[in-house]
């Protein structure tokens, strides 16, 4: 189910995105949807490396080099 939300922005800030959306080829509320994706997106990403590095912090996981990764994975 999706639900309908309703922001208020300087007129610049409009501005701006209708800018961009016309710039892409979409619609100025489609152009707010994408960014707003991509940026929960990144949220979710920054959470899970932020995540990753508590982990090697408390030694739970181990960091190893290139070399290490690739080796064995060409047999």
């Amino acid at each position: 189910m999706n639900k309908r939300v309703t922001i208020e922005m300087p007129d610049e800030m409009h501005r701006l995105v209708a800018e961009y959306a016309a710039k892409v080829g979409a619609e100025p509320d489609a152009y707010v949807k994408d960014i707003l994706e991509q940026h929960l997106e990144d949220l979710h990403d920054i959470a899970a490396a932020e995540a990753a590095m508590e982990r090697i912090r408390r030694g739970e996981s181990k960091v190893i080099n290139s070399e290490e990764f690739w080796r064995g994975l060409d047999d």
